[in-house]
């Protein structure tokens, strides 16, 4: 249990919880597991994901018309812990799903479910002292996300609050798997390291195992997410089997 990178790079793999619905993600989850995958990212279906690009929405969509919420992402949480004791897992979300469910309330549910922690994706750092302090308190990871056009300050402050890992946006804009990937990933996981020796993952558009090794050359871990959720989507009936596969093929970068 707990945010360990113990192969290097680590994989962080994203999923959409009741996409289509909640048993196919246990099942996906626990073959993501089995297939390599060191981190899972347990999104939290949301009606506006403004920071994800279409292939997420729609997953998002389809968990939200299945009924999915926060405390259903709780009980996959605290079955996958039973399953799988050794991996690591995160919350995904936004703010408006855990302010609705009270932020202490949020924090102990997590730490009873058995997460080793979480990532809000749209709070900043410099708003997060009341989310920093029930985490602690619950003894939960925080996960911030620290982007190219992050100012030196600000990069010096995520790195200071950030507990587990540090997640690196390769690219500014909205997610989703691109062919070219960005130059700035690089120069951007180095200005992290200058303020902090936690393990920086990098995400936003990989989705092959090359750009999975080109990643592992200057980074800790890489984050999947898009990759991931449209094969799920492109697989029904299969999505574990397909999952399991991509994952396996995206680690034959490690080298």
């Amino acid at each position: 249990m707990g945010l360990q990178f113990i192969n290097r790079p680590g994989l962080v793999a994203y999923v959409t919880c009741g996409d289509p619905d909640m048993e196919t993600t246990r099942d996906v989850v626990l073959e993501a597991i089995d297939a390599g995958a060191d981190v899972i990212e347990l999104g939290v279906p949301f009606s506006d994901p403004v920071a994800d690009g279409p292939v997420i929405q729609r997953a998002s969509e389809r968990a939200l018309k299945q009924g999915t919420r926060l405390e259903n992402v709780f009980n996959l949480a605290a079955e996958v812990r039973r399953l799988r004791p050794d991996a690591g897992l995160i919350i995904f979300s936004y703010l408006n799903p855990i302010l609705r469910m009270g932020m202490k309330k949020f924090c102990v549910a997590a730490e009873e479910a058995g997460l080793d922690g979480a990532l809000v994706t749209d709070l900043p750092v410099e708003e997060a002292e009341e989310y920093l302090r029930e985490m602690r308190e619950s003894h939960l990871a925080c996960v911030f996300l620290a982007a190219p056009t992050s100012p030196a300050d600000r990069l010096k402050s995520i790195a200071k609050n950030s507990t587990g890992f540090v997640y690196a946006v390769a690219r500014t804009g909205i997610t989703g798997a691109r062919a070219e990937f960005p130059p700035e990933a690089k120069e951007l996981v180095g200005r992290i390291r200058r303020h902090t020796k936690l393990p920086v993952a990098v995400g936003f558009g990989i989705s092959t195992p090359e750009q999975f090794a080109s990643v592992a050359s200057f980074a800790d871990a890489v984050v999947v997410g898009s990759a991931i959720v449209e094969t799920i989507e492109r697989n029904g009936g299969r999505e574990a089997e397909a999952v399991g596969v991509f994952v396996r093929g995206l680690l034959r970068g490690r080298g």
